[in-house]
């Protein structure tokens, strides 16, 4: 009967996953000791990283206005956001909630500490540190943001997903074809930490 229920269960959420969303926070430590407070939203079904916004304060004005700032770019999405899970941390204030409710979300919080219920935020945010913040030295909030867009604009278009099929989320057509190894160029991105390549056309 327990394994049926756990069946059930991922059966639905692979069915909902298209219009689910999950979002947390991470930290990160300055080289000047300031602790800088990271948001970041992120699509189930395709992975991507849809949002992310630093702050050194994220009291709730901040979280509110960085709902609506996500409800602004989910207007072009195919399959509109029904769902979003977050954990119970008190930065999630009651107007972050309001917002995302107006746009037609139903807001999922997760059980008290239990991280593996917002399994898909926990794993990008080992990604981030593990591939990028682990091995930079930020120097202030404008620094992390231009580091957090750059990494996530290749997290979105050229980092390979298991769960889609060894596909970055926002992949673009290419023709497949042999290519020489002289004719394949490579692009550096933070300063050498991030190496993309791309056959010559």
């Amino acid at each position: 009967v327990q394994d049926h229920k756990v069946a059930l269960v991922a059966e639905f959420l692979r069915a909902q996953a298209g219009s689910m969303l999950a979002c947390d926070f991470l930290t990160v430590e300055t080289a000047f000791l300031q602790r800088i407070y990271v948001l970041f939203f992120i699509s189930l079904a395709t992975r991507r990283i849809e949002f992310l916004a630093c702050t050194t304060n994220p009291d709730g004005g901040w979280v509110a206005q960085q709902a609506r700032n996500l409800a602004l770019g989910l207007d072009v999405r195919t399959t509109p956001a029904r769902f979003l899970i977050r954990d119970r941390d008190a930065k999630f204030s009651r107007p972050f909630d309001a917002v995302l409710r107006s746009e037609g979300m139903r807001v999922i919080r997760t059980p008290i500490m239990a991280p593996n219920a917002n399994a898909y935020a926990e794993r990008v945010i080992e990604t981030m540190r593990a591939e990028c913040l682990d091995w930079t030295l930020i120097l202030g909030r404008g620094h992390l943001d231009r580091t957090l867009r750059t990494y996530a604009e290749h997290y979105n278009r050229q980092r390979p997903h298991r769960a889609v099929g060894l596909a970055p989320p926002l992949a673009v057509a290419r023709i497949s074809g042999p290519v020489a190894p002289r004719d394949v160029r490579r692009r550096d991105l933070l300063g050498g930490l991030i190496h993309e390549y791309q056959g010559a056309a």
